[in-house]
Protein backbone atom coordinates (compact mmCIF):
# COMPACT_ATOMS: atom_id res chain seq x y z
CA UNK A 1 0.00 0.00 0.00
CA UNK A 2 1.16 3.06 -0.94
CA UNK A 3 0.48 5.89 1.65
CA UNK A 4 2.16 9.41 1.36
CA UNK A 5 3.79 10.45 4.37
CA UNK A 6 4.26 14.33 5.16
CA UNK A 7 6.77 15.49 8.35
CA UNK A 8 6.98 18.43 9.64
CA UNK A 9 9.57 20.90 7.91
CA UNK A 10 8.80 18.91 4.36
CA UNK A 11 5.11 19.89 4.91
CA UNK A 12 5.70 23.48 6.58
CA UNK A 13 8.04 24.95 4.20
CA UNK A 14 5.57 24.86 1.07
CA UNK A 15 2.74 26.37 3.40
CA UNK A 16 0.67 29.97 3.15
CA UNK A 17 -1.26 31.20 6.21
CA UNK A 18 -3.47 33.41 4.15
CA UNK A 19 -4.15 30.61 1.43
CA UNK A 20 -5.12 28.00 4.54
CA UNK A 21 -7.50 30.56 5.79
CA UNK A 22 -9.03 30.53 2.70
CA UNK A 23 -8.99 26.88 2.09
CA UNK A 24 -10.88 26.39 5.53
CA UNK A 25 -13.41 29.16 4.01
CA UNK A 26 -13.89 26.75 0.87
CA UNK A 27 -14.00 23.57 3.14
CA UNK A 28 -17.06 24.91 4.85
CA UNK A 29 -18.61 25.56 1.11
CA UNK A 30 -18.91 21.86 0.70
CA UNK A 31 -21.26 19.56 2.35
CA UNK A 32 -21.66 19.97 5.98
CA UNK A 33 -19.40 17.71 8.03
CA UNK A 34 -20.33 14.29 9.73
CA UNK A 35 -18.28 14.91 13.31
CA UNK A 36 -17.69 12.23 16.18
CA UNK A 37 -15.70 13.41 19.23
CA UNK A 38 -15.01 10.86 21.77
CA UNK A 39 -13.20 12.77 25.22
CA UNK A 40 -11.79 10.45 27.73
CA UNK A 41 -10.44 11.83 31.08
CA UNK A 42 -8.16 10.59 33.47
CA UNK A 43 -7.93 13.96 35.94
CA UNK A 44 -5.90 16.51 34.44
CA UNK A 45 -5.15 14.38 31.60
CA UNK A 46 -7.22 14.05 28.11
CA UNK A 47 -7.44 12.01 25.30
CA UNK A 48 -9.53 13.24 22.59
CA UNK A 49 -10.30 10.95 19.16
CA UNK A 50 -11.74 12.97 16.88
CA UNK A 51 -13.23 11.87 13.05
CA UNK A 52 -14.72 13.60 9.79
CA UNK A 53 -15.99 13.07 7.00
CA UNK A 54 -16.66 15.54 4.18
CA UNK A 55 -18.31 14.52 0.85
CA UNK A 56 -16.09 14.88 -2.14
CA UNK A 57 -12.81 15.68 0.37
CA UNK A 58 -12.62 12.65 2.43
CA UNK A 59 -12.31 10.98 6.14
CA UNK A 60 -9.55 12.10 8.76
CA UNK A 61 -8.89 10.62 12.24
CA UNK A 62 -6.89 12.63 14.58
CA UNK A 63 -6.27 11.38 18.74
CA UNK A 64 -4.82 13.42 20.64
CA UNK A 65 -3.04 12.97 24.40
CA UNK A 66 -2.80 16.12 25.99
CA UNK A 67 -0.81 15.77 29.76
CA UNK A 68 -0.43 19.06 31.18
CA UNK A 69 2.17 17.62 34.08
CA UNK A 70 4.42 16.63 30.85
CA UNK A 71 6.00 20.15 30.80
CA UNK A 72 7.30 19.21 34.01
CA UNK A 73 9.65 16.49 33.32
CA UNK A 74 10.27 18.38 29.83
CA UNK A 75 8.18 15.96 27.74
CA UNK A 76 5.92 17.38 25.12
CA UNK A 77 2.47 18.03 26.84
CA UNK A 78 0.24 16.91 23.70
CA UNK A 79 1.20 14.01 21.50
CA UNK A 80 -0.82 12.21 19.00
CA UNK A 81 -1.45 11.12 15.21
CA UNK A 82 -3.30 12.26 12.07
CA UNK A 83 -4.77 9.55 9.88
CA UNK A 84 -6.36 11.05 5.96
CA UNK A 85 -8.64 8.34 4.18
CA UNK A 86 -9.19 8.59 0.43
CA UNK A 87 -12.70 9.83 -0.06
CA UNK A 88 -13.68 7.14 -2.83
CA UNK A 89 -12.78 4.17 -1.65
CA UNK A 90 -11.65 4.53 2.28
CA UNK A 91 -8.40 3.54 1.85
CA UNK A 92 -5.52 5.02 3.49
CA UNK A 93 -4.29 7.57 1.69
CA UNK A 94 -1.96 10.21 4.29
CA UNK A 95 0.17 9.97 7.46
CA UNK A 96 0.69 14.00 8.46
CA UNK A 97 2.75 14.70 11.35
CA UNK A 98 0.49 15.53 13.88
CA UNK A 99 2.28 18.87 14.95
CA UNK A 100 2.16 20.56 11.70
CA UNK A 101 -1.74 19.46 11.12
CA UNK A 102 -2.50 20.88 15.14
CA UNK A 103 -0.14 23.85 14.76
CA UNK A 104 -1.74 24.98 11.13
CA UNK A 105 -5.19 24.05 11.69
CA UNK A 106 -5.34 25.99 15.32
CA UNK A 107 -3.67 29.04 14.12
CA UNK A 108 -5.39 29.01 10.92
CA UNK A 109 -8.32 28.53 12.25
CA UNK A 110 -8.07 31.29 14.98
CA UNK A 111 -6.90 33.39 11.45
CA UNK A 112 -10.14 33.13 9.33
CA UNK A 113 -12.37 34.16 12.64
CA UNK A 114 -10.46 37.35 13.09
CA UNK A 115 -9.72 37.90 9.52
CA UNK A 116 -14.12 37.93 8.97
CA UNK A 117 -14.85 39.89 12.64
CA UNK A 118 -11.49 42.02 13.26
CA UNK A 119 -11.03 45.43 11.83
CA UNK A 120 -8.75 44.86 8.62
CA UNK A 121 -6.88 47.85 9.52
CA UNK A 122 -5.97 46.48 13.61
CA UNK A 123 -2.50 47.23 14.72
CA UNK A 124 -2.44 46.43 18.20
CA UNK A 125 -2.86 42.85 18.94
CA UNK A 126 -2.01 41.20 22.44
CA UNK A 127 -1.65 37.03 22.49
CA UNK A 128 -2.59 35.73 26.28
CA UNK A 129 -0.06 32.75 26.51
CA UNK A 130 3.57 31.98 25.83
CA UNK A 131 3.49 28.13 24.45
CA UNK A 132 3.29 26.76 21.04
CA UNK A 133 0.06 27.80 20.35
CA UNK A 134 0.69 31.33 21.36
CA UNK A 135 4.00 31.05 18.84
CA UNK A 136 2.07 29.78 16.29
CA UNK A 137 -0.83 32.64 16.52
CA UNK A 138 2.16 35.07 16.38
CA UNK A 139 3.06 33.94 13.02
CA UNK A 140 -0.31 33.67 12.00
CA UNK A 141 -1.57 37.02 13.15
CA UNK A 142 1.53 38.76 11.33
CA UNK A 143 0.43 37.28 8.34
CA UNK A 144 -3.08 38.06 8.48
CA UNK A 145 -2.24 41.67 10.17
CA UNK A 146 1.22 43.03 8.70
CA UNK A 147 0.62 46.28 9.67
CA UNK A 148 -0.13 45.11 13.38
CA UNK A 149 2.42 44.90 16.56
CA UNK A 150 2.05 42.27 18.87
CA UNK A 151 2.28 41.59 22.32
CA UNK A 152 2.73 38.92 24.48
CA UNK A 153 1.55 38.55 28.30
CA UNK A 154 1.94 35.54 29.96
CA UNK A 155 1.32 34.42 34.16
CA UNK A 156 4.88 33.95 34.11
CA UNK A 157 6.55 36.72 32.33
CA UNK A 158 9.76 35.08 31.67
CA UNK A 159 8.68 32.65 29.73
CA UNK A 160 6.88 35.59 27.34
CA UNK A 161 10.47 37.07 27.12
CA UNK A 162 11.85 34.12 26.73
CA UNK A 163 9.48 33.54 23.64
CA UNK A 164 9.89 37.37 22.21
CA UNK A 165 13.55 36.95 22.33
CA UNK A 166 12.78 33.68 20.23
CA UNK A 167 10.93 34.92 17.76
CA UNK A 168 12.67 38.64 17.82
CA UNK A 169 9.28 40.60 16.58
CA UNK A 170 7.14 40.56 19.09
CA UNK A 171 6.78 42.78 22.45
CA UNK A 172 6.27 42.06 26.30
CA UNK A 173 3.24 43.22 27.87
CA UNK A 174 3.49 43.32 32.09
CA UNK A 175 -0.17 44.68 32.73
CA UNK A 176 -3.11 42.06 31.39
CA UNK A 177 -5.69 44.83 31.95
CA UNK A 178 -3.77 47.80 30.35
CA UNK A 179 -2.88 45.64 27.22
CA UNK A 180 -6.26 44.38 26.55
CA UNK A 181 -7.73 47.56 26.86
CA UNK A 182 -5.36 49.46 24.35
CA UNK A 183 -5.37 45.95 22.12
CA UNK A 184 -7.59 45.89 18.64
CA UNK A 185 -7.05 42.31 18.76
CA UNK A 186 -6.78 39.36 21.82
CA UNK A 187 -5.94 36.01 21.24
CA UNK A 188 -6.34 33.66 24.49
CA UNK A 189 -3.91 30.42 24.11
CA UNK A 190 -4.13 29.22 27.70
CA UNK A 191 -4.69 26.03 29.83
CA UNK A 192 -6.94 28.10 32.24
CA UNK A 193 -9.85 26.14 34.11
CA UNK A 194 -10.40 29.94 35.47
CA UNK A 195 -11.51 33.52 33.04
CA UNK A 196 -8.74 35.51 32.08
CA UNK A 197 -10.28 38.26 30.72
CA UNK A 198 -12.97 40.52 32.20
CA UNK A 199 -15.47 41.98 30.29
CA UNK A 200 -15.07 45.31 32.17
CA UNK A 201 -11.71 45.48 30.42
CA UNK A 202 -13.20 45.69 26.67
CA UNK A 203 -14.91 48.00 24.30
CA UNK A 204 -16.43 48.24 21.27
CA UNK A 205 -14.81 47.54 17.71
CA UNK A 206 -12.43 44.59 19.67
CA UNK A 207 -11.88 41.30 18.39
CA UNK A 208 -11.60 38.89 21.35
CA UNK A 209 -10.40 35.29 20.14
CA UNK A 210 -11.08 32.44 22.58
CA UNK A 211 -8.63 29.69 21.31
CA UNK A 212 -7.39 27.37 24.82
CA UNK A 213 -10.13 26.05 26.35
CA UNK A 214 -10.71 22.53 24.96
CA UNK A 215 -12.40 20.71 27.90
CA UNK A 216 -15.86 21.02 29.66
CA UNK A 217 -14.22 22.68 32.81
CA UNK A 218 -12.28 25.00 30.90
CA UNK A 219 -12.95 29.25 30.25
CA UNK A 220 -11.05 31.87 29.36
CA UNK A 221 -13.29 34.93 29.62
CA UNK A 222 -15.75 35.74 32.28
CA UNK A 223 -19.58 35.74 32.17
CA UNK A 224 -19.47 39.69 31.32
CA UNK A 225 -16.84 39.14 27.89
CA UNK A 226 -20.31 37.17 26.94
CA UNK A 227 -22.91 38.99 27.79
CA UNK A 228 -21.75 41.97 26.33
CA UNK A 229 -20.12 40.34 23.39
CA UNK A 230 -21.24 39.18 19.84
CA UNK A 231 -20.24 35.54 19.92
CA UNK A 232 -19.08 33.63 16.80
CA UNK A 233 -17.48 30.09 16.28
CA UNK A 234 -16.10 27.76 14.29
CA UNK A 235 -18.56 24.92 14.73
CA UNK A 236 -21.50 24.77 16.74
CA UNK A 237 -21.17 20.91 16.55
CA UNK A 238 -17.65 20.39 18.25
CA UNK A 239 -17.89 23.83 20.89
CA UNK A 240 -21.45 23.92 22.40
CA UNK A 241 -22.12 21.15 24.27
CA UNK A 242 -18.46 20.01 24.98
CA UNK A 243 -16.16 23.20 25.94
CA UNK A 244 -16.88 25.03 29.11
CA UNK A 245 -15.87 28.48 27.57
CA UNK A 246 -19.72 27.82 25.65
CA UNK A 247 -20.81 25.32 27.88
CA UNK A 248 -21.13 26.32 31.22
CA UNK A 249 -22.58 29.90 30.64
CA UNK A 250 -25.09 28.41 28.82
CA UNK A 251 -26.06 25.68 31.43
CA UNK A 252 -26.10 28.08 34.20
CA UNK A 253 -28.26 30.68 32.03
CA UNK A 254 -25.82 33.67 31.67
CA UNK A 255 -26.31 33.42 28.31
CA UNK A 256 -28.61 31.41 25.54
CA UNK A 257 -28.11 29.56 22.59
CA UNK A 258 -29.64 32.13 20.81
CA UNK A 259 -27.00 34.55 21.30
CA UNK A 260 -24.59 32.67 19.51
CA UNK A 261 -24.97 33.84 16.55
CA UNK A 262 -22.94 31.86 13.44
CA UNK A 263 -20.11 29.11 13.23
CA UNK A 264 -18.49 28.49 9.44
CA UNK A 265 -21.27 27.01 7.77
CA UNK A 266 -22.56 30.66 7.86
CA UNK A 267 -19.85 32.20 7.26
CA UNK A 268 -21.66 35.13 5.55
CA UNK A 269 -22.86 36.05 8.46
CA UNK A 270 -19.60 37.23 9.92
CA UNK A 271 -18.18 40.90 9.31
CA UNK A 272 -16.36 43.26 11.31
CA UNK A 273 -18.41 45.62 13.28
CA UNK A 274 -17.39 48.82 15.05
CA UNK A 275 -19.98 49.50 17.56
CA UNK A 276 -19.69 45.86 18.95
CA UNK A 277 -17.16 43.36 20.37
CA UNK A 278 -16.81 40.17 18.37
CA UNK A 279 -15.95 37.16 19.92
CA UNK A 280 -14.80 34.30 18.08
CA UNK A 281 -14.49 30.68 19.89
CA UNK A 282 -11.91 28.24 18.51
CA UNK A 283 -13.15 24.60 19.49
CA UNK A 284 -11.31 22.92 17.00
CA UNK A 285 -12.87 19.75 15.63
CA UNK A 286 -11.44 16.72 13.04
CA UNK A 287 -13.50 18.53 9.98
CA UNK A 288 -11.12 21.57 10.33
CA UNK A 289 -8.10 18.93 10.80
CA UNK A 290 -9.13 17.28 7.56
CA UNK A 291 -9.16 20.59 5.91
CA UNK A 292 -6.43 21.82 6.82
CA UNK A 293 -4.79 18.06 5.97
CA UNK A 294 -5.83 18.22 2.67
CA UNK A 295 -4.56 21.84 2.64
CA UNK A 296 -1.32 20.56 3.37
CA UNK A 297 -1.26 17.67 1.09
CA UNK A 298 -1.89 19.53 -1.89
CA UNK A 299 0.45 21.70 -1.41
CA UNK A 300 3.18 19.16 -0.53
CA UNK A 301 2.16 17.58 -3.41
CA UNK A 302 1.97 20.84 -6.03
Amino acid sequence: MNVLQIPFAEGEARLDWIELAQAIADGHQRPRAQIEDTFLYRGKDTLLSRSAWVDGLGIAVKSTTIFPDNAQIGRPVIDGSVSVYDDADGRLAALIDFFLVTKWKTAGDSLLGALRLANPDSRNIVIVGAGPVASSLCEAFTAGFPRARISLWNRTSAKAEALARKLGYVDVAYDLADAVSRADIIATATMSTQPVIRGEWLHPGQHLNLVGAYRPDMREADDTVLQRASIYMDSFDSTVDHIGEIRIPIVEGTISHDDLIADYYALDKFSPNPSAITVFKNGGGAHLDLMTSRYIIDKFQA
